[in-house]
């Protein structure tokens, strides 16, 4: 029996690089508009980059908490509430922020410059296997994939054998054309996973994240808590950045002068790294919220009880927030983008993202000044059903 691909929705819709020209259409002119989440429910699409900023920053008329967890149609209420546990994302204050306060203070800049000798040996040690594997080869193998991986897994502590098995996981998680029985086995098999490295660390906790949380609040998170705690770390650790490395990588071989430029000028990183992540944002959408009364958007009366999606790719090229939105350009630095979230959600692991990314993008392109697709632009294979927008492969010489 054949199974029929869904069809993908309007806010997960990209040509290569860029959003379709839809969903321009759909800011530009509504700014509002009627879509299906990738699970099929009934949503309200928020396109414009102030509107999305709003919805974002209120989390009293925009609930987390309210919306429903993916799946959760085929759990029962005591595997449902596990599942739920410590995922951060899906709760409001003061929950939200009870949970939150407890991982802030691991990923302050501060305590991320710590990790920067660590993390440029692993950027070192993935460029010296993407040379060994010989021209052509595949980034994402053996760079893109390899760093932000084999980082959060060091600041977890899991063992880095396990890397190739939580990546499968994660992508049966994120791929929204497979059927829920699926994505819903991948949670379970995830949950369970998660569930062995915390018995661990509470028997012996190391000197690793999951071990300052035994430790230090290990009265005050459930084991449940725990378990949804490292889950979505170690998800959102690895998939988020290792997407923009192979996707930032792309963007830059498509524009050799840029690429030039962050080659050269060590100065030019950390401004590329923010304008890279406002034209790609990789991430289509921050998890649905729920309206908790009635509300007014760009003109459209929202009904209590409505799924609100914000655009994040659409937002981020919006006319009203910057220049020549469409046009990348390294040099301006694009602050004030939603690629990272806004609000109470805004991104926990930003800034250990941020130093990954201006410790490897001029790493890679000093090492192999000739990096050159081997393929057609045309061939590059993209995830187009991920949840964050990624590359099945990509293939370079030099």
């Amino acid at each position: 029996m054949m199974t029929q691909t869904p069809e993908l929705p309007l806010h997960m819709r990209r040509n290569g690089l860029s959003p379709v020209e839809e969903l321009a259409w759909a800011r530009d002119g509504e700014g509002v508009v009627r879509v299906e989440t990738p699970f099929g429910l009934p949503a309200y699409l928020v396109c414009r980059h102030e509107d999305v900023r709003q919805v974002l920053s209120d989390p009293a008329r925009f609930s987390s908490a309210l919306t429903p967890f993916p799946g959760s149609g085929q759990m029962n209420a005591d595997e449902l509430a596990k599942m739920q546990a410590g995922q951060m994302i899906g709760f409001d204050p003061p929950e939200h922020t009870r949970l939150r306060r407890m991982l802030t203070p691991e990923f302050t800049v501060r305590r991320m410059r710590r990790l920067e000798p660590r993390i440029t040996e692993i950027v070192q040690t993935a460029l010296d296997d993407l040379e060994r594997a010989g021209k052509p080869a595949d980034l994402v193998a053996h760079f893109a994939l390899p760093v932000p991986s084999l980082v959060i897994c060091e600041l977890l502590g899991v063992p880095q054998a396990d890397r190739a098995e939580f990546h499968e996981r994660a992508v049966r998680l994120l791929d929204t054309s497979l059927p829920m029985e699926q994505r819903v086995a991948a949670q379970r098999e995830d949950r369970a996973y998660m569930a062995g490295l915390v018995d661990r660390a509470q028997a012996d906790p190391g000197e690793d994240m999951l071990g300052m949380l035994v430790r230090e609040h290990g009265d005050d998170l459930s084991t449940d808590e725990l378990i949804g705690i490292a889950g979505l770390l170690l998800l959102a650790g690895h998939e988020t950045t290792s997407n923009m490395l192979a996707l930032g990588t792309l963007a830059l071989l498509r524009h050799p002068d840029q690429l030039a430029m962050i080659r050269e000028d060590p100065a030019q990183v950390e401004p590329a790294v923010e304008e890279m992540q406002r034209w790609l944002s990789v991430v289509h959408s921050l998890p649905p919220r729920t309206t908790t009364t009635e509300v007014e958007i760009a003109g459209h009366a929202i009904p209590a009880g409505s799924l609100v999606i914000c655009s994040l790719p659409a937002a981020n090229r919006d006319p009203a927030f910057i220049d020549d939105p469409d046009i990348l350009d390294i040099t301006r630095g694009a602050a004030g983008h939603v690629a990272f979230g806004h609000g109470v959600h805004h991104c926990l692991g930003a800034p250990l993202a941020r130093m990954e990314m201006r410790i490897a993008f001029p790493a890679l392109l000093r090492r192999f000044p000739g990096l050159a697709l081997a393929d057609a632009y045309e061939q590059v294979d993209f995830r187009v059903f991920s949840l964050v927008y990624s590359l099945r492969t990509l293939r370079v010489t030099w």
